[in-house]
């Protein structure tokens, strides 16, 4: 298959690469359309990852329930990517099939979306059977490396092992999922659901040197970037994190209205003219 990337998408895709080999850590958030994007490119972050549950939610869809289509997945991304310079990677959630050919063709598709990298997991959309059989978890993400290597830019493979957040507390097979993944030529690993600092040394120590991605934002985990730069994290994402606490101002100002019959949230509402000129 002949790609020819654009101008852009050959400069964004560089620097999102060179991110995860320079010394340090970054934050990459998550909006979930132009206008979270274009705030988030205002306060000095170096890239933008897109979040499956923020744009599920936007739709009025629940979240990890193959609810979200591959084109309104990437229709997104697409949208996030045109709203500013910085580097977009997509949630594209276990590549939108079940076999390795479907992975690879999402990859192919996605690189058309302009992005510079993706994530596929090993998650199923299955409630009965949440996660795919190790052997062909790593099939899948052998074809989507496969499918990034022949692009003619450094498209960065993002590969997740989901075991921690589909109710199978088992850090071992996470672990043995990851190494495996590194193994068949992921560029970054990631294990959400990891919640404490030794649970994420342990992840970080057996996938060296490979980068690790650290999910932030949970209720009840208080971890901090210089801790998660200590331990060796190479970048910090955070989910559906901004989003729920976008919609949950939106919620508790509705409900005081629906229940109350006042305004009073609108008083910690961040002024019209500020967010008006934020768009200019």
């Amino acid at each position: 298959m002949m790609y020819i990337s654009s101008d852009a998408q050959l400069i964004k895709s560089k620097v999102f690469s060179e991110l995860h080999s320079q010394p340090g850590i970054f934050v990459i958030p998550n909006p979930w359309d132009a206008g979270s994007a274009r705030i988030l490119a205002t306060l000095g972050f170096k890239a933008l990852a897109t979040t499956s549950a923020g744009l599920a939610f936007s739709l009025g869809k629940p979240d990890g329930a193959g609810t979200i289509s591959r084109y309104e997945a990437l229709t997104n991304a697409a949208i996030i990517n045109s709203a500013t310079s910085l580097p977009v990677s997509a949630d594209l959630e276990n590549g939108y099939g079940d076999e390795p050919e479907a992975c690879a063709g999402t990859v192919l598709v996605a690189a058309k979306a302009g992005i510079a990298g993706c994530s596929i997991e090993d998650a199923t959309n299955r409630p009965g059977s949440p996660i795919y059989a190790f052997e062909h978890a790593v099939e899948r993400i052998g074809a989507a490396v496969a499918a990034a290597r022949s692009l003619p830019f450094p498209f960065t493979l993002t590969a997740r092992a989901e075991n921690l957040i589909h109710g199978r507390p088992d850090l071992h097979d996470t672990i043995r999922r990851l190494e495996a993944f590194a193994a068949a030529g992921a560029d970054v690993l990631y294990a959400p659901g990891l919640r404490t600092l030794q649970e994420i040394e342990t992840v970080v120590r057996a996938v060296a040197p490979k980068p690790v991605n650290v999910l932030m934002g949970l209720n009840g985990v208080n971890i901090t970037v210089n801790q998660l730069a200590d331990l060796g994290v190479k970048r910090i994402s955070i989910g559906s994190a901004l989003a729920r606490a976008a919609y949950g101002s939106f919620l508790r100002g509705a409900q005081e209205i629906s229940d109350t019959g006042t305004f009073a949230f609108a008083e910690d509402a961040v002024p019209y003219a500020h967010f008006n000129a934020m768009f200019m």
